[in-house]
């Protein structure tokens, strides 16, 4: 299958596309509004809930907006590279995490994104009001996976 038809078939099977797709599919997330398929020996992460998935395009373009100065960019006017998203999405929702629930213990996971995001919508009121200078602080200290040496 060609990378053209993969982009059709998976439009066509996943209209509704989970926003923190990357984050669910790198395993540092979970969220229980989430349904995985697969298609093409690949992972599809589609949203089951339209509310959530609307907090959540909004949450991820506030936590980009944030994070420019972070990423060393003036302007994002839509998905960045890969592993840059990579960062914001994992590194923002894990100061989320923080923000909402300092006690918890376990830093390197969000085990459920959908209720994550509810909590800090009925602790801060908005999804506008959120810690953002705190947040951004995890999204620099995120590091993804580090390249494998390739062996000669």
């Amino acid at each position: 299958m060609d990378e053209d038809e993969f982009r059709a078939t998976y439009h066509e099977l996943n209209e509704h596309r989970c926003v923190f797709e990357k984050a669910l599919a790198s395993r540092v997330c979970a969220c229980d509004r989430a349904h995985h398929f697969a298609l093409a020996d690949r992972e599809g992460i589609a949203c089951t809930s339209g509310a959530s998935r609307t907090d959540c395009d909004s949450l991820l373009g506030l936590l980009r907006n944030a994070s420019r100065f972070t990423l060393q960019l003036t302007r994002i006017d839509g998905p960045l590279p890969h592993a840059r998203e990579i960062r914001v999405q994992n590194g923002g929702l894990l100061g989320l995490q923080h923000a909402t629930s300092p006690d918890v213990q376990d830093t390197t996971r969000v085990e459920n994104v959908a209720a994550l995001v509810d909590e800090a919508k009925s602790i801060y009121g908005s999804l506008g009001q959120l810690p953002y200078d705190r947040i951004v602080k995890s999204v620099l200290a995120f590091q993804g996976r580090r390249k494998r040496s390739r062996k000669r």
